[in-house]
């Protein structure tokens, strides 16, 4: 069966659409060789060896496979040079559009303009979309018997089920805890329900208390294990946590800039004395540490843990208590 000519994904939590993408390459063998990754990012526009890789051929030329990461963000200039070439076959070029907006009542956000265009009319058309709200709880009890099966452990259904209502629904943060409770079970290769234990229960990480920990010259320990964690989980966790971080400086500048916000009242006085004590220089600093981070990542130049470490480094010397 031929490969799609191109394909489309569409979900929020990347690691699915890593794990549906590895899938894809291992029943799809390149025709020569192996794929060759190439990611670009749309917020950073798509470079000219994106369009050049896309059309390229030739007798000299490699298989690639070029992933479009956060392409809800492309402009529809862009989508319609995009489905123009898309509508001629490469052997070569194998092109994987990866949408990551988060859904909405259920549905994904795409754009009426970007529906209309021939290339999404024509993988509509081909099956060649692959549509993943992330790990809800009905998808989850899939992802661990998918993991299970992979990594040739035993769990009983009941257990299976268990799991499914503790672990986090974000896909690196979740293998990262079935990763941690297969060493558990040791040479068994079973997960029984008295692992369950082991599962870290803070699931979510609380950004505001992190910088209100750090401002006051505290260690956050349940939340730096979090940092530590996503440190190890790769560019998504991080990635998440950049996006938290920068939701929470909004809030703060917005407080201290003396908009609604909207939150419950003592949440708010909380957050408002936060804003005030740390001032709009050091507000403002949060996203050029965000920032760099985050380009150095996508640019190659810090693998995920070090621009993480960077980043940790930055926030402890911005947020320490001032003399």
């Amino acid at each position: 069966m031929p490969r799609p000519g191109f394909s489309i994904c569409v979900c929020p939590d990347i690691q699915l659409t890593k794990n549906y993408i590895d899938t894809l390459l291992q029943e799809n063998p390149a025709p020569e060789g192996t794929w060759g990754k190439h990611v670009y990012w749309s917020d950073e526009g798509l470079p000219p060896a994106f369009w050049e890789n896309l059309t390229l051929q030739g007798l000299f030329a490699s298989p690639k496979v070029l992933i479009v990461r956060n392409a809800q963000n492309l402009p529809i200039d862009t989508w319609r040079k995009l489905s123009t070439n898309l509508g001629q076959f490469n052997p070569l070029a194998w092109v994987i559009i990866c949408l990551e907006a988060p859904y909405d009542r259920g549905k994904p956000k795409i754009s009426a303009a970007v529906k209309k265009l021939p290339c999404w009319n024509l993988a509509e058309t081909k099956a060649w979309i692959w549509q993943s709200a992330g790990l809800t709880e009905r998808a989850m009890r899939g992802f661990i018997e998918q993991w299970a099966a992979k990594n040739t452990i035993t769990i009983e259904p009941k257990t299976v089920h268990a799991l499914s209502q503790v672990l986090p629904q974000d896909a690196s943060a979740a293998k990262n805890e079935l990763d941690k409770l297969a060493l558990a079970a040791g040479d068994s290769r079973t997960i029984t329900g008295e692992h369950l234990t082991d599962i870290s229960n803070d699931t979510e990480m609380d950004i505001f208390a992190f910088i209100n920990a750090l401002q006051s010259g505290k260690m956050p320990d349940k939340v730096w294990k979090k940092v530590i964690s996503s440190q190890a989980a790769g560019d998504a966790m991080i990635f998440s946590f950049l996006a938290m971080l920068l939701r929470e400086a909004r809030i703060l500048w917005q407080l201290y800039a003396g908009e609604t916000v909207r939150l419950p009242s003592g949440v708010i006085q909380q957050k408002k004395r936060l804003a005030t004590s740390l001032g709009p220089v050091r507000l403002s600093k949060i996203w050029d540490l965000a920032l760099e981070a985050e380009m150095g990542i996508k640019t190659g130049e810090r693998k995920p843990e070090q621009a993480m470490e960077i980043l940790v480094a930055g926030l402890l010397a911005l947020f320490a208590p001032q003399k």
